[in-house]
């Protein structure tokens, strides 16, 4: 599994923090920036890049998205057709947003989450399966749906 990790300036700690983490665990991690903490930078491009990437093929790719509140990433990430993103606060969270939604990107939030934390979250977010049970399926095709009925309106 490749990871494409990313984050604005608020977030370059964090991302360095769980990138060492993911290498010593030998995940293959892509780093789509930022390349460091100073101000100047915004949240919307590395959380394209990140969407971007991993929407190419979501079998076998997940994204990590970071800025200081989540939110923008988040919001950003859920742009693109066939992502589902999600802002976790806690292991629970998130693996439930795995089982049930199939969540692809994880958002996190520099500013409100301790790193030691974050790296729960994200090993929950790598090694929890979904499910494939019909409603959840259902729910995903209903999705898709939308966001092709989204496009026609745009």
């Amino acid at each position: 599994m490749t990871i494409y990790i990313g984050a604005d300036h608020r977030g370059f700690e964090l991302k360095e923090h769980l990138k060492a983490i993911l290498e010593n665990d030998a995940y293959e991690v892509v780093d789509v920036g930022t390349d460091s903490a100073t101000n100047g930078d915004d949240y919307p491009q590395f959380a394209a890049a990140v969407a971007e990437q991993v929407v190419k093929d979501p079998t076998t790719r997940r994204g990590i998205a970071i800025c200081g509140s989540g939110f923008g990433v988040d919001i950003v990430a859920n742009k693109f057709a066939g992502i589902r993103a999600a802002l976790a606060m806690s292991p629970d969270h998130i693996s439930q947003g795995r089982h049930d939604d199939d969540v692809n990107v994880l958002a996190l939030a520099a500013d409100f989450i301790a790193p030691e934390d974050a790296e729960k979250i994200m090993k929950v977010f790598l090694v929890t399966s979904s499910a494939r049970d019909e409603r959840y399926l259902r729910r995903e095709e209903e999705i898709r749906e939308i966001e092709v009925r989204s496009k026609l309106g745009a």
